[in-house]
C-alpha cells in the first residue's frame, strides 16, 4: 500500500496490465529472469524475503517498549518476532531446566510445578490479542490538525498470537484453590517483580498458564518460559515470566495497580481494577505514511477487537462520520481475537475524512475522542478506544487528524 510498493489498490487504479507494468520501479522492470539461476538451498531456520523489512520499533530511548507495525501485517496473526512488547525491568534470562511456579495462599495443596509437570495436563491453544492499557494515548492526546503518525506509533502495543498452555482453572482444582477465594496475585520473576492483582472469576473463564506462542516456545521478552494470559485483560495484568500465583479473599494493591494502572478521573477519584479492554477499532490502509495515488476505488483496511467477546460490527465513515457504511468481517471472528475489516471506497480525489468505529457482542459502541474525554477527562493514563480519524489531502497525502472524531 506504500508508495515504494505495487498493492492492490495501485494495480487497481491503474487499470491495465501495461499501466501496472510501467509502474513498476525501475530495479523491478531490470531484474535478471530468476528461472535462469538456481536460488540458494534451505535454511534451518526460514527467513523472510530481502524485499519485506517490518520492524517492531521502540519510541522513546528508554526502549522499555517495542510496537508491532500493524500497517504492514496482513490477517489477524501476528507473528511472533514482530509481536509488541513492553517490560518494566528488563528481559530476564530463564533457565527452563531450573523453572518452578508455585501456588499457595487460599490452597489445601500448595504446590511447586516445574515446567514438565505443567505440560503434562491437558493443554489448550487459543488465539486471543493482548494490549497494552496505555495503547492509543498519543492519538488521544492530539490537538494538532493533523500528526504525520503511523498506526504503529499510535495503536501498535497491541498483537494477536495463537497461545497453547494449560487452563489456570485446571491447576486451581489441582491445588484445592478455596471457593472462599476471590482474587489471585500474579508475580513475576522479572527486575521489577511485576505484580497484580487478578479477580479469580477471570481464572475460571479462559485464562492460561502459557509455555507456547504460535507454535513454538515463549519469546523471551513474551515470558519465556512461562506466562499468564488473561484474554481481553490489560496486557500488564498477564504477568510474563510468571513464577508465583497467592490465592487470597481480596486484593493486595501493589505497586503497579495504585501508583500505576488506574483510571484518573474529572472528579478527582480514579478508576481500579479497570482490567478489561473495550471495543476498539483502528483503520490500518490507507493511513499514514501513504499517498493516494490516481482515482479509483480503493479497499479501506483495518483491525477491530474487543475484551469483552467478538466483534459483530464495524461501522466505516469516508466523510468525517456524517455516515457510515457497514465493512465487511473478515472469517474467523473469534471472541478477545483481532477480527480484519474491509470496505470499497471511491477516491474522487478530494478531501476526505476516514473513520471507523467498532461494535461487539454486548452491544458496546466505541466512542468518540470527545465521548470519552467527557468521561475520563484529559488526564487519563490507560484504555484509549476512542474513534481513531484519518485525514486524506487532494493531493492523496494520508494523515492522522485530531479532534475529528
Amino acid at each position: 500500500m506504500k508508495s515504494s510498493r505495487i498493492s492492490r489498490r495501485r494495480a487497481l487504479a491503474a487499470g491495465t496490465a501495461g499501466i501496472v507494468g510501467a509502474a513498476l520501479p525501475a530495479s523491478a522492470r531490470q531484474n535478471p529472469d530468476t528461472t535462469k539461476v538456481q536460488g540458494p538451498p534451505g535454511r534451518e531456520v526460514g527467513a523472510r524475503s530481502p524485499f519485506e523489512k517490518p520492524v517492531r520499533t521502540a519510541f522513546s530511548p528508554a526502549r522499555t517498549a517495542t510496537f508491532t507495525p500493524l500497517q504492514d501485517l496482513d490477517g489477524i496473526i501476528t507473528p511472533s518476532d514482530l509481536h509488541f512488547e513492553r517490560h518494566h525491568g528488563g528481559v530476564p534470562a530463564v533457565d527452563p531446566q531450573q523453572y518452578s511456579l508455585l501456588i499457595h495462599g487460599m490452597v489445601e495443596r500448595p504446590t511447586i510445578f516445574t515446567l514438565a509437570e505443567l505440560k503434562r495436563f491437558p493443554g489448550r491453544s487459543m488465539i486471543r490479542f493482548i494490549e497494552c492499557s496505555g495503547n492509543g494515548g498519543r492519538a488521544y492526546r492530539l490537538t494538532t490538525p493533523t500528526a504525520e503518525l503511523t498506526p504503529q506509533q499510535t495503536d501498535g502495543l497491541t498483537s494477536t498470537s495463537e497461545w497453547t498452555g494449560v487452563p489456570l482453572a485446571t491447576l486451581l482444582r489441582e491445588v484445592g484453590a478455596s471457593p472462599k477465594a476471590r482474587w489471585l496475585l500474579a508475580e513475576g520473576m522479572d527486575a521489577a517483580v511485576m505484580t497484580r492483582s487478578v479477580p479469580i472469576e477471570m481464572a475460571n473463564d479462559d485464562a492460561l498458564i502459557a509455555y507456547g506462542q504460535n507454535g513454538e516456545a515463549l519469546r523471551p521478552e513474551q515470558g519465556y518460559p512461562v506466562r499468564l494470559m488473561l484474554p481481553g485483560v490489560e496486557g500488564n495484568a498477564s504477568v510474563k515470566w510468571l513464577r508465583r500465583i497467592e490465592v487470597a479473599d481480596q486484593p493486595f494493591m501493589t505497586r503497579e495497580e495504585t501508583s500505576k494502572y488506574t483510571d484518573p478521573l474529572p472528579d478527582g477519584t480514579a478508576r481500579m481494577f479497570s482490567l478489561v479492554m473495550d471495543a476498539k477499532s483502528l483503520i490500518t490502509e490507507p493511513s499514514y505514511p501513504d499517498k493516494l495515488e490516481g482515482h479509483g476505488w480503493l479497499e479501506v483496511r483495518g483491525l477491530a477487537w474487543s475484551g469483552r467477546g467478538r466483534i459483530t460490527r464495524v461501522e466505516v465513515s469516508t466523510d468525517g462520520g456524517k455516515s457510515w457504511q457497514n465493512a465487511t468481517l473478515d472469517e474467523p471472528v473469534l471472541p478477545k481475537c483481532h477480527t480484519r475489516f474491509r470496505l470499497p471506497w471511491q477516491w474522487n480525489g478530494g478531501e476526505a475524512v476516514l473513520m471507523s468505529r467498532a461494535t461487539d457482542e454486548t452491544g458496546y459502541v466505541q466512542p468518540t475522542t470527545a465521548e470519552l474525554m467527557k468521561v475520563r477527562g484529559p488526564n487519563t493514563q490507560y484504555h484509549f478506544n476512542n474513534i481513531r480519524a484519518w485525514q486524506v489531502g487532494a493531493d492523496g497525502v494520508v494523515r492522522l487528524a485530531g479532534g475529528a472524531a
